[in-house]
């Protein structure tokens, strides 16, 4: 896949994530520390102002700092659908051994097009993640970042570009071993979903972010209960939700171990509460399996 149409194809991505994100999410925390949803989406339209700019010749010294602080206004689409046609006018443009003035110095432009892809991607699933959203990225796209990303990876993250690398297993899926080199857990990602899925009682929702093979067993006394397929875990859920009354479920610790979870938690009802953890098994972005234990 050449470099121009890898870029072409990543902000096709986040476009289409971007324009489904509810607009009560803009405040959303997403996997990137400190970003909220619009801070994320003022990143990307910097970059792609830059992008303009840069593949048209121009350097960071002309440019300035015309594009530094908020960028988004009141319209963070409209701002979003210009500065991504900038970028891909002036994409039409450029040669093909073109070189591009960056801050690290002098680089071709095939370079500089395959990190400005990678970034859309990744910021993509970061965006969906926020809005809580389970997305499955081109298998083609996953496969031509990784490709350009791992003689780099040690590198971007020696210089604090990218988090520390999560545990993955040795199986792990492409899209969760490209997550992991840019410093995001799927994993993680999925047991939060579910964990807010759950803490509104809609059984959809939790069913959502579970696969259709999943397996749940409860702490239903005297020796809790196994519960195979969606369709006995959503009964179970909708048995659970019907005869829970005032609870609350509090999130104490969450520990990631490559696709498993361990959330330990503090149930609280009128009466009294309890303590207990869920070892979760998370595929595809999915919870698969959750195992529940409790401590009275």
């Amino acid at each position: 896949m050449t470099a121009a149409l890898l870029y072409t194809r990543a902000v096709s991505v986040f476009d289409g994530v971007l324009r489904a994100v509810p607009a009560d999410r803009q405040a959303a925390p997403t996997p990137c520390a400190g970003w909220d949803v619009r801070a994320l989406v003022n990143h990307v339209v910097g970059e792609d102002l830059w992008a303009a700019e840069l593949l048209a010749g121009r350097t960071i010294a002309g440019v300035g700092t015309a594009f530094d602080g908020d960028l988004l206004g009141d319209a963070p689409l409209e701002t979003w659908s210009v500065a991504a046609e900038a970028a891909g006018k002036a994409l039409a443009d450029v040669a093909d051994d073109a070189v591009v003035a960056l801050s690290a110095g002098p680089t071709p432009v095939d370079e500089y097009l395959r990190q400005l892809a990678a970034d859309h991607l990744v910021h993509a699933w970061d965006l969906a993640t926020a809005a809580g959203t389970n997305l499955r990225l081109d298998s083609d796209l996953v496969a031509a970042v990784s490709r350009w990303f791992a003689p780099v990876e040690d590198a971007y993250r020696v210089h604090g570009m990218i988090g520390p690398r999560p545990l993955v297993p040795a199986d792990a899926e492409p899209q969760e071993l490209l997550l992991a080199m840019f410093g995001r857990s799927e994993a993680l990602a999925a047991a939060e979903r579910f964990g807010a899925a759950f803490d509104t009682r809609d059984v959809n929702a939790v069913m959502a972010a579970m696969t259709g093979d999943c397996v749940f067993e409860s702490t239903a006394p005297p020796g809790g209960e196994r519960h195979s397929g969606a369709d006995a875990v959503r009964a179970a859920w909708q048995r659970f939700f019907a005869e829970a009354g005032e609870h609350r479920f509090t999130t104490e610790e969450t520990i990631v171990a490559g696709d498993r979870v361990v959330v330990r938690w503090r149930y609280d009802w009128p009466a009294g509460h309890v303590r207990g953890v869920d070892l979760l098994r998370v595929r595809g972005g999915l919870v698969a399996e959750k195992l529940a234990y409790v401590k009275g």
